[in-house]
């Protein structure tokens, strides 16, 4: 399996069905951290459900429209990025994250979104990458920051999420700004 390094001993990994264990333990580790934006915790609640997800995302990956990574903290599965969606003819995806608590606050996301980014202008030709987030969700916001993106809007009460609708702040980063700056 490849490793790309993203220093200070973590990595970006593939992230497959195979390893649905693996997957579930680090989200039971996280899920009520990880669980306050997004739902991923919610719906990998169990070994079955952990690994129709990553096989969700497999099958995305064989037909060009999605792919899921792990970052890895020395060897132990902490979090990971994704193109949530994947539109080569339009030249247009979107990326996402997630993370343990613990791993929190050493810039593991921001560089593996970067990597991500990078992979999607420069390898696949996408032409704009978007990130999308609950406005209350200040660490992803500021990985947006730090990426180079900008703010677009907000689509309104747009995201029922556990119940209740939530906001959604998109943010993005075109390519020719990517290539300008998005990498510093």
């Amino acid at each position: 399996m490849f490793a790309i390094p993203l220093g200070d001993g973590a990595e970006l990994c593939p992230l497959e069905p195979w390893q649905a264990e693996e997957f579930l333990a680090h989200m039971d580790r996280g899920r009520d951290y990880i669980g306050r934006y997004v739902g991923l915790p919610d719906i990998t609640a169990d070994l079955d459900s952990a690994r129709a997800w990553l096989q969700r995302y497999a099958d995305k990956t064989a037909a060009d429209t999605g792919r899921v990574h792990g970052i890895r903290l020395e060897g132990r599965l902490v979090g990971g990025v994704l193109l949530r969606a994947f539109d080569a003819a339009s030249g247009t995806c979107e990326a996402g994250c997630w993370l343990e608590p613990d791993a929190a606050g050493r810039g593991l996301v921001t560089r593996a979104v970067r990597v991500v980014i990078d992979w999607a202008i420069e390898a696949r030709g996408m032409h704009r990458v978007e990130w999308r987030v609950a406005p209350e969700n200040t660490p992803s916001i500021n990985v947006a920051k730090r990426l180079g993106m900008t703010r677009e809007g907000c689509l309104r009460e747009d995201d029922p999420y556990r119940g209740v609708r939530q906001d959604t702040e998109i943010w993005s980063v075109p390519a020719r700004e990517w290539r300008a700056g998005g990498r510093a």
